[in-house]
């Protein structure tokens, strides 16, 4: 490029002053020109270009996803013409929230609304795969949520593209090309959870009731309420109530249901209440590093976090939280090394916890957060 305008620029000298006026003028100043009236174009074009190349990678990742799915349930209800259809309609599953104009009594609509979504697809699901043990059943309703997911993800991200190519918002496409960069990659990682998902392996989210789970190991198990149980357990003179969701299917259980259920019984006399979950880390943290806080460790759309708070606040027990970080693309795929390591350091600072909060004789709610596929108790 260089050399082409040193042999133009020879080549203007041999012109009359006129047109060499004109020529530089040409060379010179035009492209700026160029930029100035149509350069806000030529960049809605190129973001056009860009969006457009990832909204094709999402549409590839959401038909895997949805075959993946597919594949899955054909192989379990052989000869079922509807499952084509079924699938489709798992991926269109909407959940319209509850008015909050007035919010009195919103979380209780909003628990109800959740509630029926559960119960519906629970249905659902044992319509298609009538003979499916409960850990398939839990697979299929895991990979039906990352394929449901992913189409959202890719009908959004659709919409605004279209939307903006339609009205040459370039605004809009820049928009959309700054965040698509992250979505792919949470795209990326939700297209490989299915297959860990499908061979039952534990998620990073999981590490929460693996550290329950491993001080529940050998003890008797009740189950308090869906997919939810405790056990029993002691620590240097001080009673230990765990509580956890029910695995090895993929489950988050009804923690919150449960806790409320025990502190208005025999646990309301606790002292103390520490609860175990993943924790989204910042750009520069360690994977698996664990921290300590006070609070309700739980995520969700608040309905749990709410009743746990609310039962705490009620009898006056202290929360506590104890938490391994991770990148939310390790939350949802299989657990890492670094990830199960942190157990045992999550195990010490429960227990330092205890030792600090709780006199002695007294009683201890500790409760693993978390979605527990391929963990037992």
């Amino acid at each position: 490029m260089v050399v082409l305008i040193v042999l133009i620029s020879f080549q203007i000298l041999s012109f009359d002053p006129v047109t060499n006026l004109v020529l530089q003028m040409v060379l010179f100043i035009g492209p700026f020109m160029v930029l100035l009236i149509w350069g806000q174009r030529i960049q809605a074009m190129s973001s056009q270009g860009e969006v457009a190349r990832s909204l094709a990678r999402l549409n590839v990742m959401r038909d895997k996803s949805r075959q993946t799915l597919l594949s899955y349930v054909t192989k379990r209800a052989p000869g079922n013409a509807e499952v084509p259809k079924k699938m489709d309609d798992f991926l269109e599953y909407f959940t319209i929230q509850p008015v909050s104009m007035d919010p009195t009594g919103v979380v209780k609509k909003l628990d109800y609304i959740l509630t029926i979504q559960d119960d519906r697809i629970r249905d659902e699901v044992a319509q298609l795969m009538p003979n499916m043990t409960d850990v398939e059943r839990s697979v299929m309703e895991n990979m039906a949520g990352v394929a449901t997911a992913l189409n959202q993800v890719y009908k959004i991200v659709r919409h605004f593209y279209l939307l903006g190519k339609k009205s040459s918002n370039f605004y809009l496409l820049a928009q959309l090309q700054m965040i698509l960069p992250m979505l792919l990659k949470q795209a990326d990682a939700l297209v490989a959870s299915m297959g860990t998902v499908e061979l039952v392996q534990p998620l990073g989210d999981g590490i929460g009731p693996m550290s329950v789970g491993l001080l529940m190991k050998d003890k008797p198990k009740v189950k308090v309420e869906r997919e939810t149980l405790i056990a029993m357990s002691d620590y240097k003179n001080r009673k230990i109530v765990l509580l956890k969701a029910e695995g090895p299917e993929g489950s988050l259980g009804e923690l919150d249901d449960a806790l409320v259920k025990m502190l208005d019984g025999e646990h309301g006399d606790a002292k103390a209440i520490i609860m175990i979950d993943a924790a989204l880390k910042m750009e520069g943290e360690k994977t698996g590093e664990v921290a300590e806080g006070v609070g309700a460790a739980i995520g969700g759309y608040g309905v749990e976090k709410f009743k746990i708070e609310e039962a705490a606040y009620r009898k006056g027990i202290p929360l506590y939280a104890v938490i391994v970080k991770e990148s939310i693309i390790e939350a949802i795929g299989a657990m890492k090394k670094e990830i199960s390591e942190s157990v045992g350091e999550v195990q010490k600072s429960v227990y330092r916890i205890v030792e600090q909060t709780v006199p002695e004789n007294g009683k201890v709610i500790i409760i693993g957060v978390g979605n527990t596929l391929g963990i037992a108790q």
